[in-house]
């Protein structure tokens, strides 16, 4: 596909693949890592991907600035604003949280790359965080500012062709390895990297084989949000594809606490995995679909899947806000 050229290359890329080979004995699967959380140091994780795509779009569109949005510990509003920083382009942010909170991980990284941030409460994020953002838009028009908004996540259809290409990523390493993965697991928060992996497999003509764990919301709210981002990327680059709501498979149940909140289980999880393999999970995406897919296994719900990928999007950051609770 030609437009999965169309884009800056900010990523380390391919990222590897790597055997987990002691949480596997303990699991009795294959466990391999697809290491999206060393996609780079400042702009780490699965979100640099989408924007690769999302901010080259922005760029030749003529834009200035950039605006998006996120929680207080978002990886995407800091890969947003670390990126911006490199390019030359301003940084907004309007980040769910309270104005007063310690200056650690993300957030401190966020104020490093000098992006101006905007404060708002958990139901202004919930029911008014586009119309903010595009008030913020209005007035920095008015000022001399041409500024692209980016939804939550990069989620979207431009930001979609991110994780459709690391299907295609995924596909050839297979081939290299001389492996076929059962299943690809990743975690669920916005719905843009199921949805570009997904249509990864459409585009390939073959079987989907993702399996999203959700982080938030519930298992319907995703079907339908992933479909409708499915579709408009499919309308958007005229693919010829015949998409259906019922190919879309997540697993509900380890939301836990809720978003960017961990229980004992979690944080407990982080310390055995970090133990075992010496990789860090984050307390907000990975440990919440690693801890899912543990109890799965143990379930039987993998029972005819020898080779699991497990993508992990990253967020190493969003430890330290949360050191307390180690």
């Amino acid at each position: 596909m030609k437009i999965l050229n169309d884009k800056f290359n900010f990523a380390n890329l391919p990222t590897k693949i790597e055997l987990l080979s002691r949480f596997s004995e303990l699991v009795g699967k294959n466990i391999y890592f697809k290491r999206d959380d060393q996609t780079g140091t400042e702009f780490s994780g699965n979100k640099v991907r989408k924007l690769e795509y999302l901010i080259k779009f922005a760029i030749d569109k003529g834009y200035d600035s950039l605006i998006t949005c996120g929680g207080i510990q978002s990886n995407h509003a800091r890969a947003t604003a670390a990126i911006a920083a490199r390019i030359g382009l301003k940084c907004h942010l309007v980040l769910r949280g309270d104005e007063n909170s310690s200056l650690d991980g993300n957030l401190l990284l966020d104020n490093l790359f000098d992006a101006d941030i905007k404060f708002i409460n958990s139901e202004e994020y919930s029911h008014s965080r586009n119309e903010i953002m595009e008030n913020i838009t209005l007035k920095l028009k008015n000022k001399g500012e041409k500024c692209f908004i980016i939804p939550e996540g990069a989620s979207e259809k431009i930001g979609n062709l991110g994780y459709i290409n690391c299907l295609f990523e995924i596909v050839e390493q297979e081939k290299n390895m001389n492996i076929q993965f059962d299943n690809i697991i990743t975690a669920v928060g916005s719905g843009g990297t199921y949805s570009g992996l997904y249509l990864g497999h459409k585009i390939k003509g073959i079987k989907n084989r993702v399996i999203g764990i959700n982080v938030c919301n519930n298992r319907e709210y995703f079907l339908n949000k992933i479909y409708d981002i499915s579709n408009q990327t499919k309308e958007y680059f005229d693919l010829d594809l015949t998409l259906k709501r019922e190919d879309i498979n997540i697993i509900d149940g380890y939301v836990g606490k809720g978003y960017a909140l961990s229980s004992e289980y979690e944080i407990d999880f982080i310390k055995k995995i970090s133990k075992l393999e010496g990789i860090v999970l984050d307390p907000v995406y990975t440990v919440k679909a690693m801890y899912g897919l543990y109890k799965e296994i143990k379930k039987g719900t993998f029972k005819n899947s020898k080779n699991i990928l497990f993508i992990n999007t990253g967020g190493l950051f969003g430890i330290f806000p949360q050191k307390d609770l180690f």
